[in-house]
């Protein structure tokens, strides 16, 4: 291929592209978008510089060795020049914007959200350190139970209608059952123990309950359990005014109605006076100006017999509270099923539980 320049005319386009690039000043470009536009005009695919570089083919062979050098420590240093440009204004652009979103670090820190304990949490925790001031000890059991410690045991016949599937949740092709109650945990710790004995068993109950304001097929209770010698009545009822009285108040007025239990003789039943009404009535108290809050009795002889202790040596007496109940009069709530919702609404009110 014959060559179509001369040298003399490949030096004068030197010369202009040179002249070029000193007029564009790269290390003194305000900005990068600039500076990619004299990138662009100098080294783009159809750049000055570029066009100046291609056109050493068309030189003789003795002229594209003496300028081949040149021409390519221009291109060397232009793109230096470019490096270091770029990387002033980069630099220049960080600080700014350092500048912009720096953090005074002398300003307070946010605090952030904390927790709080479920406010049936902290209504166990007041029952559980009452009962512990009374002498009481903590005890707990399995919540996946067998028919012998949840029902037999505790004096319930086969046909007693608490075993009744409406009322009790039975596992799938198992002989077990999720707990209608945690008194299985006081006949586990009287076959564990010997007497006498003074325990209380928090712990979550299953029930097949319609659930509504005041009902729910999952919910906790607390029960006690004394076994002594010669205890009977009285004592239950000293215990347990003290109990409430402790809980809700020393105006707190109670009341002792008779009723049934399979696994207690006598039963009772104690309610309060109702705190959302004077006692006139109202859909909280079913309209009588009470309040049922726990059932007790004196321990029946055939629960002592079914765990190995005599009767005629040994008594005592049993309880059951709702956790859900008490909180709802602790805390003036008028429907349980607020305490599962998780609405965070209703659990920022109790300000007292921050943890």
């Amino acid at each position: 291929m014959e060559p179509t320049k001369t040298l003399a005319a490949w030096q004068q386009e030197y010369a202009k592209v040179e002249s070029a690039l000193a007029a564009a000043d790269v290390e003194k470009t305000a900005d990068l978008p600039k500076l990619e536009e004299v990138r662009v005009r100098f080294l783009g695919r159809k750049g000055e510089l570029t066009e100046l570089l291609k056109s050493l083919k068309d030189l003789p062979l003795d002229d594209r060795k003496a300028c081949g050098p040149k021409g390519n420590a221009l291109k060397a240093a232009f793109e230096a020049k470019l490096s270091a440009a770029k990387s002033r204004l980069e630099d220049a652009a960080d600080a700014d914007a350092f500048r912009k979103d720096a953090i005074d670090l002398t300003l307070p820190a946010l605090r952030p959200p904390r927790g709080r304990l479920h406010p049936l949490t902290t209504t166990l925790g007041r029952i559980a350190d009452i009962f512990r001031r009374l002498g009481y000890s903590w005890a707990e059991g399995p919540q996946v139970e067998d028919e012998f410690h949840n029902f037999d045991a505790l004096n319930m016949p086969g046909d007693h209608p608490a075993r009744d599937t409406q009322d009790t949740f039975y596992l799938q092709d198992l002989p077990r059952l999720l707990r209608t109650h945690t008194s299985n945990v006081q006949i586990r710790a009287m076959e564990a123990g010997k007497p006498p004995i003074r325990i209380v068993c928090p712990g979550r109950v299953f029930r097949h309950e319609q659930i509504d304001a005041t009902h729910s097929a999952v919910f906790h209770q607390v029960e006690g359990l004394v076994i002594d010698r010669s205890l009977g009545f009285a004592d239950l009822k000293g215990h347990l005014q003290t109990f409430l009285e402790s809980l809700l108040g020393s105006s707190t007025k109670t009341r002792f109605r008779p009723s049934y239990f399979p696994f207690t003789e006598p039963s009772t039943e104690v309610d309060v006076k109702c705190f959302f009404c004077p006692g006139t009535g109202c859909p909280a108290c079913k309209h009588t100006g009470w309040i049922e809050i726990l059932g007790a009795g004196v321990v029946h002889p055939k629960v002592l017999r079914n765990v190995g202790w005599d009767p005629e040596t040994w008594s005592g007496f049993a309880f059951g509270i709702g956790v859900e109940r008490v909180a709802m009069l602790v805390h003036g709530v008028r429907d349980l099923r607020d305490f599962y919702t998780n609405d965070l609404r209703f659990l920022r009110q109790f300000d007292e539980d921050l943890v």
